[in-house]
């Protein structure tokens, strides 16, 4: 067996065949013929170059966080050595810079002169002024920063799961601020069963900013709540950024047309997409179409960090991501649903999170006792996993926690073990989603409840796409722009 921390190998090939390809898309919107959407082209462009920055950086950096003590020990392995943490840090600074230097091409008129276009950018500005638009940018950029600063302290200072909760919320400030002083829309579209009592629109004022935070909070937090494995944290991000990228797709003016047979989701009607420039499913919207713009700018690089990521955080793990990816992965989620106004379709993506959240709950609120690391319990004999287990040895549960545990075991979310005699619960397996997969699927090697846990994420976007677009026409009706 290779030694465990034995660099992957990087095809140099790869390297020189990439390049030139990046290069091309980045430089293709300042040639004439200016192609339609000349920003997204760039977008793709610097894509590449952020898959293959994390791709060679990852490895390159991560001595230097070992001789910084920035490492740790897999728990899950039968060896000791120590494996980069926190190269989350390396995957957001790529990030945030490729998007501060992508900012030209949206925003700035010199890049349409150059290329000799005399009409309106394309992009960002087909329904609002340039520097709402980039304002609107720049207040994601600063939240971006803001999370990796925070996810950066919180793997140096190892905050505890009480004080990280919050964390978020400060991230958060920028967005909501310049969100407010560019007077964004708080209204928001009742459902059809409610609409005789509260008609089309309601106001939430001040309590759709409250949503808008905790969103925030949620989509950074769940990502990291779910982690302990080898891929965990980004196979997770990268899903959602694919499924969101394809969502934002289904929105963009294609130069064809096709129909979808909705009837396979459940509904009776087809969506027409495209056809000679029309805006997809934004049904002639510009304004649909920028946002959706707005989100694949945001989208395309996170898939290519996430992706070369990936291949040194795949089982056996040569780096860890630390919190700080979950931080600013989470938060990318929350500024694309926040400013391109799609936080309820957003939030169906993260079905697997939402339950692994309100399963994780008790002992995340201090129901029930809540270990310093749930991951599940390795056994170096068999090289499998099993669900780790939350123990009772300093006092007997408290009626709420029993009522829980046993609620939650009659469900099969969980597994008790109680005392033959006088049945007080002694043990019972930690409450998440890996736990739950080996309590329900049995004892399996870590590469293949990563692989289970990417399953569960692909099959939780099946399932929003269907709910999306097959069900959501029961309580919304039209366009639902």
């Amino acid at each position: 067996m290779a030694p465990p921390l034995s660099p992957r190998p990087l095809s140099s090939i790869l390297l020189i065949s990439l390049i030139p390809i990046a290069s091309w898309f980045v430089v293709r919107p300042l040639l004439d013929p200016v192609p339609p959407l000349p920003a997204l082209w760039a977008s793709v462009g610097f894509s590449i170059f952020a898959f293959v920055a994390a791709l060679y950086l990852v490895p390159a950096l991560g001595p230097t966080f070992v001789k910084a003590n920035l490492k740790g020990k897999d728990l899950l392995k039968v060896y000791s050595d120590p494996i980069p943490e926190s190269q989350g840090l390396v995957c957001a600074s790529i990030y945030i810079l490729l998007l501060i230097l992508f900012i030209p091409f949206p925003f700035s008129t010199s890049i349409a002169s150059l290329s000799g276009g005399g009409s309106k950018i394309e992009g960002l500005l087909g329904a609002a002024s340039l520097h709402h638009e980039l304002s609107v940018y720049l207040s994601s950029l600063l939240s971006l920063l803001m999370a990796t600063v925070l996810g950066f302290l919180d793997d140096v200072f190892d905050i505890r799961w009480r004080h990280k909760l919050p964390i978020p919320l400060i991230a958060s400030i920028p967005l909501l601020m310049v969100y407010y002083a560019e007077g964004g829309n708080t209204h928001v579209v009742v459902p059809i069963p409610l609409r005789p009592f509260l008609g089309l629109l309601v106001n939430l004022g001040p309590l759709y900013y409250l949503y808008m935070s905790l969103l925030s909070t949620f989509t950074t937090n769940s990502i990291n709540i779910l982690a302990g494995i080898n891929g965990s944290e980004v196979s997770q991000a990268l899903i959602i950024a694919i499924s969101v990228i394809i969502n934002d797709l289904l929105y963009m003016p294609w130069p064809f047309d096709f129909r979808i047979p909705m009837h396979l989701l459940g509904n009776q009607i087809e969506v027409e997409i495209g056809g000679t420039w029309q805006a997809g499913m934004a049904y002639g919207s510009s304004e649909l179409v920028d946002r959706h713009l707005f989100s694949l700018y945001f989208m395309l690089p996170l898939v290519g960090v996430c992706l070369g990521f990936m291949y040194h955080n795949w089982y056996p793990a040569r780096a860890f991501p630390g919190d700080t990816l979950c931080y600013v992965t989470g938060m990318a989620f929350s500024v694309v649903g926040i400013q391109a106004h799609f936080s309820k379709t957003l939030l169906l993506f993260f079905i697997p999170q939402i339950f692994n959240f309100l399963l994780s709950c008790p002992q995340l609120f201090g129901i029930v006792p809540c270990p310093r690391h749930r991951v599940p319990r390795f056994v170096s004999d068999t090289n499998l996993l099993h669900p780790s287990k939350a123990v009772f040895d300093k006092r007997p549960p408290t009626r709420l926690a029993s009522l829980t545990l046993r609620i939650f075991a009659t469900l099969g979310l969980t597994e008790l073990t109680v005392n033959p005699t006088n049945g007080v619960v002694l043990e019972a397996t930690n409450l998440t989603i890996l736990n739950f997969l080996l309590l329900r699927l049995g004892p399996m090697n870590e590469k293949k409840l990563v692989q289970v846990l990417m399953c569960t994420q692909i099959a939780g976007s099946v399932l929003a796409f269907t709910i999306r677009y097959g069900l959501a026409g029961l309580v919304y009706d039209g366009d639902r722009r």
